[in-house]
């Protein structure tokens, strides 16, 4: 071989090496961007996308006739002869609700299960000859459907044990119990934890931080509820409303339990905070916590109202369905949240962004880097999502719908930030055909704007990120129509847009 035809295929191969390594420089996808602290955990993002969870107020103060009992009655009044879980689990499922939490002990100390440190409880009532355990028979239940989960409460003030108000003999007793209950009954996903007790209660320290490692060790995927988190904190009242602006990120050592003067601040959270501690927005389908036969189930659209105050706000509704003195959930109360899932249901199973063109300000990666804007359309709410380019970052950034022809009608905007890698927009404005519908602050897990001025028909929807932590990542958006919204003086606003 002569040296110039050797010299010819060494050249040759230097060409073939370096389009291969062009190649393969333009097959490289790019990474997502980094995560804003804090994150959320595996437990705190499975909370959060139940979005509704049930709890069932029920005791002595269902057959007293009573919110607080007063530690002092018989267990021989309670008595639920009808008593069915399996209605109570079946009544969830209806409604959408796959996690049930049991009040298993409130304020007046009776509890629902046969404990080894108290006879004040069903072992001493005359349900079931004393052989019988309310917390089983909703782990039972829950456990026969599959896919419901179990929570339970354990209220810290008790009226009845005379070991209250001395610290150590009842901080053991409430450690015990709590060692029982999460012992004996399987998984539990959610201890709920509160401050509350009378004005006149004796002082009391509770061991909070000892009680918080106890059901971390026994359960490590348990969510922690109370004022304080620190999984789940309180939103701050008991409407089921949380703040127009509701950060899932709160300074931890900022928080207690019981202190009435941080309730503004549960309510809205913390943009700068150090801690990822989202909000439950906890309420009674009925004016009280526990059954009364004098009271009638909330209107649709109160219940509808709430929703949207919480689900829609970065929020999980905590929805309180008392069970009667029979042991069931009163008809009145099945058929409004048959109602309630119902119009849930017809709202938001229709997209009607999905079929749409849809556009950005840019996007991460460039064309096919995965990072597109038709990512917000897809089934994924968490972990696909639009990002925009990092050299975007000081430019105005927005996402765009168009409507085919005929354009889009709809009174709800829904919008879903990618939270696994933090939650980031600070205020963000909607457009239909260049005029302004909504605006806000926070997005979170799930924004729901219902339009104020009522149904919209237009052509160009465009969500515009106005403020944000870092680059903004959008992992959903949806135009839905909801037919039980109605705001007074609403009308068509084609005319308003055209």
């Amino acid at each position: 071989m002569t040296k110039l035809l050797r010299l010819f295929l060494w050249v040759l191969t230097l060409l073939q090496l370096s389009q291969l390594a062009i190649s393969r420089q333009k097959q490289k996808v790019p990474t997502p961007p980094l995560p804003i602290l804090p994150l959320p955990s595996y437990s705190q993002l499975k909370w959060q996308q139940r979005e509704l969870i049930m709890f069932l107020h029920f005791g002595i103060n269902t057959f007293t006739d009573s919110e607080w009992g007063t530690g002092h009655e018989s267990p021989a009044i309670f008595n639920p002869v009808g008593l069915n879980a399996n209605q109570w689990v079946d009544v969830a499922t209806q409604a959408g609700f796959d996690l049930m939490i049991l009040t298993a002990k409130h304020h007046d100390g009776f509890c629902l299960w046969p404990s080894k440190y108290t006879d004040h409880s069903v072992i001493s009532s005359p349900w079931k000859n004393g052989h019988g355990d309310v917390v089983q028979e909703l782990v039972n239940a829950a456990k026969a459907v599959g896919g419901v989960d179990v929570g339970l409460y354990l209220s810290p003030w008790d009226r009845h044990d005379r070991r209250y108000a001395h610290d150590l003999e009842y901080n053991e007793y409430y450690l015990a119990q709590l060692q029982e209950l999460l012992e004996r009954y399987g998984s539990v996903r959610e201890i709920w934890f509160d401050g509350a007790k009378g004005s006149n209660a004796p002082n009391m320290s509770y061991y909070f931080s000892d009680w918080f490692s106890m059901v971390k060790e026994l359960q490590s995927s348990i969510n922690i509820f109370s004022d304080a988190g620190p999984d789940v904190r309180w939103v701050g009242n008991e409407k089921g409303f949380a703040g127009n602006t509701s950060w899932s990120t709160i300074n931890g050592t900022s928080l207690s339990i019981g202190n009435a003067s941080i309730e503004d601040y549960l309510n809205t959270g913390d943009p700068k905070g150090t801690d990822w501690v989202p909000a439950e927005c906890d309420v009674s389908i009925r004016d009280g916590w526990f059954w009364h036969k004098s009271e009638s189930p909330k209107r649709l659209s109160q219940l509808l109202e709430i929703y949207y105050n919480s689900v829609g706000r970065n929020c999980v509704m905590l929805l309180n369905v008392p069970p009667n003195s029979t042991g069931l959930i009163s008809e009145p109360d099945v058929q409004r949240l048959k109602e309630f899932r119902s119009a849930i249901t017809t709202t938001f199973s229709t997209n009607l962004a999905e079929n749409c063109y849809i556009k950005a300000s840019s996007q991460r990666g460039g064309k096919d880097g995965g990072f597109g804007p038709e990512n917000v359309l897809d089934n994924d709410h968490l972990w696909t999502y639009w990002a925009p380019s990092d050299d975007d970052n000081d430019h105005e950034q927005w996402i765009e719908i168009r409507g085919t022809n005929g354009g889009l009608r709809f009174n709800v905007i829904r919008i879903q930030e990618a939270i696994g890698l933090g939650q980031r927009i600070k205020e963000h404005k909607i457009y239909v055909d260049g005029k302004k519908v909504a605006d806000g602050t926070t997005v979170g897990y799930k924004r729901l704007h219902r339009l104020e001025k009522g149904l919209v028909h237009g052509q160009i929807v465009r969500i515009q990120i106005v403020k944000s932590k870092g680059l903004p990542l959008i992992s959903s958006i949806g135009l839905h129509f909801d037919p039980f919204w109605h705001p007074k003086g609403s009308r068509d606003q084609s005319s308003l847009l055209s």
